[in-house]
């Protein structure tokens, strides 16, 4: 979890933003927040700086219902922060600053087990198998979870800036990607990791594994946005709540529809305000939303 810094004007650079409004973020926060949003249970393990950003940060996520008893603080390191711009089309370029952050130096020691081995599901990314010690960290969790018989879900989130090359980031992603029981891709994130066409099924196909439950391929931009931070999350978040609910869903293939068209409308209405959790909707916001589609 770090806090994202989008200008206060859409569509311009970094450089020529004159102010930034200050919005929570990061990936596996956003979808912790969006699972306790639709009534879901959700608890986040990390790690902040023992700073006015840190303890904000953890007292966002109380607000929004999750669980912080995961969360532990580094007195000499300081909270993750990252820039972001939203270009003309909705899309994003990054900027971080972590050298190193608090969250990179979660040690296995500070993980809470329990928490992980009471859980349905276990939620995680890529970004927190760069560098040690976290990444001994994030495979201890995992490890963990699979032991317990726990769902694994996996969004890579790919953001190179903050890999050493491409290459290292494709092989670092790829590292875990035979653990997961459900994947969630974007189609950018397809190719970078296929080379390949998205839009082509066997190309898609290659990043199935046996293991594997449920590969979703989300086409974001096809969407008129205003800011597409965290509609992945949301997504994400709401799919995860309809598989913890009800299981059976990767045999059910109305039921898995069903939850998609869900995490669908949770996603576009997250698009439509700036920031992240801001704008995570509520399951009555989504209901609405399909019904007006639904009645066209």
């Amino acid at each position: 979890m770090l806090i994202d810094f989008v200008p206060d004007v859409a569509g311009v650079s970094l450089a020529e933003s004159s102010g930034f409004l200050k919005a929570p973020g990061g990936a596996p926060a956003n979808v912790a927040c969006a699972i306790s949003k639709l009534g879901g249970k959700s608890a986040f393990i990390g790690k902040f700086g023992d700073d006015e950003f840190g303890h904000m940060l953890v007292d966002i996520l109380k607000k929004n219902g999750v669980d912080s008893s995961g969360a532990c603080f580094d007195e000499n390191a300081r909270t993750a922060l990252a820039f972001v711009t939203l270009k003309k089309n909705g899309e994003r370029e990054f900027m971080f600053y972590r050298n190193p952050s608090a969250d990179m130096l979660l040690k296995e020691s500070e993980l809470n087990m329990g928490l992980i081995k009471q859980a349905k599901i276990f939620h995680y990314g890529s970004i927190s198998l760069i560098t040690e010690p976290c990444r001994s960290s994030h495979m201890a969790a995992m490890k963990a979870a699979k032991e317990a018989g726990i769902v694994l879900s996996y969004d890579p989130n790919v953001r190179l800036p903050l890999w050493p090359s491409a290459d290292a980031a494709r092989d670092g992603i790829k590292s875990i990607w035979n653990y997961a029981d459900v994947i969630k891709v974007s189609d950018d994130e397809v190719e970078f990791l296929t080379k390949g066409d998205p839009e082509k099924d066997d190309v898609i196909m290659s990043l199935w594994h046996d293991k594997l439950k449920l590969l979703i391929v989300t086409y974001g931009e096809k969407v008129k946005t205003v800011d597409t931070t965290g509609a992945g999350d949301a997504f994400v978040g709401s799919f995860l709540v309809s598989l913890a609910n009800n299981p059976s869903i990767f045999n059910d293939e109305g039921k898995l529809k069903e939850a998609l068209i869900f995490a669908n409308a949770c996603g576009a209405i997250c698009t439509t305000q700036k920031g992240a959790i801001p704008a995570l909707p509520t399951s009555a916001d989504a209901q609405a939303l399909i019904k007006s589609g639904a009645s066209k």
